[in-house]
């Protein structure tokens, strides 16, 4: 039996680590569309467009062929055959992911491609509009968030880890604009379903907030 389970959240929320260890646990397909996104905005950067410009994006996107691999059992994003790996993970990506994540023709541009691999295999998907748009009819759904404050340190340290210079209230500042711009876009506006379970895992560890999501699931579907 295929099942969906749909993750979505704000930026820093930990909806990437904990959908891969849920998708582990489970053995099941884990999907990061945050990086689809990533990589279409690193595309339109390195052609030096604006990615506010809905025109010359769109222009771009039949250039763009984007896979999924999974290499040694983690989501591995290549863009015309080369592998993006951490390039598309700083904190300037992330503004154009969600610069680009406000263009129809993007969000179309991709919708074929989240969908087919959620038909195809059981999956854990995280992102913005998991639930409300890409599957509607996920078997859970989950709207995982924490604080401001939370989230921000979480990048913050994440970023650290990864050697990227930056502060915390650089981080906090990019992580609050990037919300503003994803909750209030005209289209597929980052919020949580009707029927998406609310998650707050502020405060908790990785683990803790893994084990009270197989809780939930394990409620809502035999695995």
């Amino acid at each position: 039996m295929k099942f969906q389970i749909a993750i979505d959240g704000p930026s820093g929320a930990g909806k990437s680590t904990v959908a891969k260890a849920l998708a582990a646990r489970l053995g099941i397909v884990y999907v990061d569309t945050g990086a689809l996104y990533r990589t279409v905005g690193y595309y339109v950067r390195s052609r030096g467009v604006d990615p506010h410009n809905a025109q010359e994006v769109e222009a771009l996107l039949p250039q763009i062929r984007l896979e999924l691999r999974y290499e040694n059992g983690v989501q591995q994003v290549y863009l015309n055959g080369e592998a993006m790996g951490d390039r598309i993970r700083t904190p300037e990506m992330s503004m154009y992911a969600s610069a680009v994540s406000a263009i129809p023709a993007v969000r179309n541009f991709l919708l074929d491609t989240q969908r087919s691999i959620a038909k195809a295999n059981s999956v854990v998907m995280d992102g913005r509009d998991i639930g409300t748009v890409i599957l509607p009819n996920a078997d859970v759904k989950i709207y995982l968030t924490a604080s401001d404050e939370c989230r921000a340190m979480r990048r913050y340290e994440e970023l650290k880890a990864k050697g990227i210079d930056t502060d915390y209230e650089s981080v906090l500042a990019d992580m609050l604009e990037r919300d503003r711009n994803d909750s209030n876009r005209a289209v597929a506006p980052a919020v949580a379903a009707p029927d998406a379970i609310v998650f707050d895992n502020s405060g908790m560890q990785p683990d803790e907030c893994i084990a009270g999501l197989m809780t939930v699931i394990s409620k809502l579907i035999r695995v």
